[in-house]
């Protein structure tokens, strides 16, 4: 299967720039993975679409603002560093840019010295390991230093940091939103779980491996990189009472999607577990645990597209990605929702 299989016509002025002011008004396309037929709807008519023992699968997973403007000590130079993954000892797996200005031994300062960085290593892909210096707790420098990591479509500036989480994230540790989720409100969660629908929190840090283009041309030659995951036992017992009771298992997002099929064995359970995934689906994929999701329209060639139409057929989703353009919809990050059942 060829990467070029996945592309479709995106007019640039239908990316998302701004999230919408209330989460639950954007739009939402109702694809039926079967027949292909698709109706609009706003997103907070989702509630109509689920039904009581059904359960919702959304991933608690907090974004870092992993973005930092540096200059290097010695040259003044600008160095923007982008967080990527903890490692020991304060240093961090990081994206700089320009990196041919962060040798091995460059050292950066950001907020004027509150926070010093010295590259220690150049790792896979051209990454730097950076080892942090400071004084106080990392965290709440970095939340007074650091900005959100907004996709590079994204090119206005955000106003309020957290319109880049959903209202339901707890664990930090993500260098993007799963931004299935961020069209959720208090309010719609009440009204769901009053409906009778159970709820399953599952953590997936979502890393940017998971935004990485699919540069091969055979689809199955892309590696994906791996990204922590972690579900505990009362997640496990809701997702797995509600498979063994005939009702559906609804995933907000390919995050969650791909957090629970990695857990899940054979029979199609999950256990509590916690661990690293690499998981890449595509046409093709037999799913073990998933029936139906709610996701974003993704970019043209991506391994999130590809996701998509393992579970509803790629004819189907590109077809109904078709129809989202000719209706003006919102795509990527801060864009409309997609349900597909």
């Amino acid at each position: 299967m060829k990467r070029q299989d996945f592309y479709y016509e995106l007019p640039e002025e239908l990316i998302a720039q701004d999230p919408l002011e209330d989460r639950s008004s954007s739009r939402l396309l109702v694809l039926d993975k079967e027949s292909g037929t698709v109706s609009h709807h706003v997103f907070k008519e989702i509630i109509d679409y689920l039904h009581e023992g059904d359960c919702l699968v959304i991933n608690d997973t907090k974004v870092i603002p992993a973005r930092l403007i540096g200059s290097k000590i010695g040259t003044d130079a600008k160095i923007e560093v982008l967080l990527l993954k903890r490692k020991e000892n304060n240093i961090w797996e990081t994206l700089v840019k320009p990196g041919k200005k962060a040798k091995v031994g460059t050292r950066i300062r950001f907020g004027g010295g509150l926070l010093v960085g010295e590259v220690v290593d150049i790792v896979e892909e051209g990454n730097r390991l950076i080892q942090f210096t400071y004084e106080g707790i990392f965290e709440e420098i970095l939340d007074q230093l650091g900005q959100m990591p907004l996709p590079p479509y994204i090119t206005h500036q955000l106003e309020d940091k957290n319109r880049y989480q959903t209202v339901y994230a707890k664990h930090t540790g993500s260098a993007a939103a799963p931004t299935a989720g961020l069209h959720f409100t208090p309010e719609l969660l009440k009204a769901i779980e009053a409906k009778g629908i159970e709820v399953a929190r599952v953590t997936l840090h979502v890393g940017l491996g998971t935004f990485r283009p699919v540069k091969v041309d055979e689809i199955t030659d892309h590696h994906m990189h791996s990204e922590f995951y972690q579900i505990d036992e009362e997640a496990a017992k809701k997702i797995n009472h509600a498979k063994d009771a005939g009702h559906r298992v609804i995933c907000v997002g390919t995050t969650s999607c791909r957090t629970i099929e990695s857990a899940a064995d054979e029979t199609g359970h999950l256990k509590a577990s916690s661990g690293w995934t690499e998981i890449f689906i595509y046409p093709g994929y037999q799913f073990k645990i998933l029936d139906c999701l709610i996701t974003n329209f993704h970019l043209p060639e991506s391994t999130l597209i590809m996701l998509v139409s393992a579970l509803a057929g790629r004819e189907h989703v590109l077809a109904a990605y078709e129809e989202a353009v000719r209706e003006r919809y919102r795509f990527f990050s801060f864009g409309d929702a997609m349900f597909i059942q």
